[in-house]
């Protein structure tokens, strides 16, 4: 399987507040098949990545601005259907009120491209419609903003909450071997194992149990 990144750099709005961020985008496949992790930002960088091959889908791991602000360009650059967890739609309906996802991700799914298959886990917590996808064969997961490399995404802003992203990622992603390669929406990768204890720590300081 042949996994590719892609940076850019925008603003992460929510709340009043903006950020600036730098985004890893995914690409997924072969050399004729991919598959596209988040839209951030710029559609241009995205579209060279690609460089000319079909695009299965637009997989949005989240509704945030700063993941899905590429989406529409990007889907008519490369003639893909953008995909969304419906719960984050109205994260979506800020960025694009006149404009909808294509398809429903679908917990329990599979995503395929390039001969390679990916399974949908809904992990909610940085925001309710938040999903991950775990390529089993690779030994992967593209995690979004689920799991960094140092922990848990982000909550406290409107439509997250940390005991459910520990919960989440303690029932879904923790279950998976300790050498899964962990690919971020933000930043470095990092493994199922390294982020362990720091997870399963704070859950106990929450009194989520086991």
């Amino acid at each position: 399987m042949s996994i590719e990144l892609v940076t850019t750099d925008g603003i992460f709005a929510l709340d009043g507040g903006e950020w600036e961020v730098t985004n890893n985008i995914w690409i997924v496949g072969d050399d004729r098949e991919v598959v596209v992790f988040d839209a951030a930002h710029d559609h241009a960088p995205i579209v060279a990545a690609v460089n000319g091959r079909r695009v299965a889908a637009i997989v949005l791991t989240h509704g945030h601005n700063d993941h899905i602000n590429a989406a529409v360009q990007l889907r008519n650059a490369v003639d893909a259907p953008i995909m969304l967890h419906p719960a984050d739609r109205m994260l979506w309906d800020v960025v694009y009120p006149d404009d909808s996802p294509d398809r429903p991700i679908e917990p329990g799914s599979v995503i395929a491209a390039g001969g390679h298959e990916l399974g949908v886990l809904h992990t909610p917590g940085h925001s309710p419609g938040c999903c991950c996808f775990h390529d089993a064969a690779g030994g992967t997961v593209f995690s979004g903003d689920t799991l960094f490399c140092g922990g848990p995404g982000a909550t406290g802003r409107s439509h997250s909450d940390e005991p459910t992203i520990l919960t989440s990622i303690r029932d879904r992603l923790l279950q998976l071997p300790d050498d899964t390669v962990v690919h971020t929406g933000h930043g470095d990768s990092t493994t199922v194992g390294a982020e362990r204890p720091g997870v399963l720590g704070r859950a106990a300081e929450l009194g989520l149990g086991t």
